[in-house]
């Protein structure tokens, strides 16, 4: 897939690992300019792990970006830990990057379950941000986890009969406790192929067309227990949102400007969820790329974060 769009590869100028609680090791890096106007990078999943390609949404000139796995994912450890792993915790340890770095405000970027984090985040903490750009929004909804569990199924049923299959008959009027279950036997013989079988299933329907590329990266087994895992766990918790939901505070976050970049066709987190946010939210912009589903990659979705990326930019 030609990335010409994004800015060219680089390299940290600084990488560390930060010690948090519950046993959990945080994973971070900085990119761009050490004296830079701070960015903060929010991957999905949740427990999906960033990427080098993720630090080239930003223009490294005028940049200091901030890059880190959250619990369990990635180059965080320990891979795939459950314990003292929710959404709140997450929040708290954006708080503690944030001191540690000695950094009094940022951009966030967030996409897919990047963008409920970052939601989440700047409705605890508004004052440390400058603004938010959000991708394939999620909102983390029972009615948007049952449509990612079944619903896919009707645009994708072939990739949800391998995702089906996987389990017995019996288990599938329960596909989230059954996985769930899988995922966390302490047997890699057991955990690793559910793991593969969720993740490539999320792979499968994350882009207008079909890329082998995507699903190849969604199979690695790093990838796939990281995400897999957290995701289900966090599945079945409701992930851990307040009972009001991300719109029920969106009072705390009214004057933060915003950009919410969508694909029309995304199918993982459907375009419905981001229009009732630009509804919530009177500082917010919407696109709508219209040739595009889920994934950060696509080449409508690409420019128009880059796009948005270089609007803060201007506005300094």
């Amino acid at each position: 897939m030609p990335r010409g769009d994004l800015f060219p590869d680089i390299a940290p100028f600084e990488t560390g690992l930060l010690p948090l609680t519950g046993g959990h090791v945080m994973y971070w890096e900085q990119v761009g300019n050490p004296r830079g106007q701070p960015a903060l990078f929010l991957h999905g999943g949740p427990g999906a792990g960033a990427g080098a390609v993720h630090r080239r949404f930003f223009d490294p000139a005028h940049w200091r970006v901030v890059i880190f796995d959250q619990r369990g994912a990635g180059r965080s450890r320990p891979l795939g830990e459950l314990r003292e792993n929710t959404t709140p915790h997450l929040v708290e340890d954006i708080e503690t990057l944030r001191r540690f770095l000695g950094i009094e405000r940022w951009l966030l970027f967030g996409g897919s379950w990047g963008s409920t984090l970052a939601l989440a985040y700047a409705q605890a903490h508004p004052e440390r941000v400058t603004g938010c750009v959000l991708r394939g929004v999620f909102l983390g909804r029972q009615t948007e986890v049952d449509w990612f569990l079944t619903g896919l199924r009707r645009v994708f049923p072939d990739a949800w009969a391998a995702f089906a299959e996987h389990l017995a008959p019996e288990e599938r009027g329960d596909m989230l406790g059954a996985y769930l279950r899988r995922l966390c036997d302490p047997d890699p013989l057991v955990h690793l192929p559910a793991a593969r079988a969720w993740s490539q299933y999320e792979g499968s329907c994350s882009t207008l067309l079909p890329s082998p590329e995507t699903v190849a990266s969604f199979a690695q087994d790093r990838t796939a227990l990281g995400l897999a895992r957290i995701e289900a766990h966090y599945f079945a918790h409701d992930l851990f949102l307040p009972k009001a939901g991300l719109l029920g505070h969106m009072d705390r976050i009214a004057h933060i400007p915003a950009e919410i970049v969508q694909g029309r066709y995304d199918m993982v987190c459907p375009a419905e969820t981001a229009f009732e946010l630009a509804a919530a939210w009177s500082r917010a912009r919407l696109t709508v790329v219209p040739d595009a589903g889920h994934s950060a990659l696509e080449p409508g979705v690409r420019t128009a974060l880059v796009s948005a990326v270089e609007r803060f930019r201007r506005r300094g």
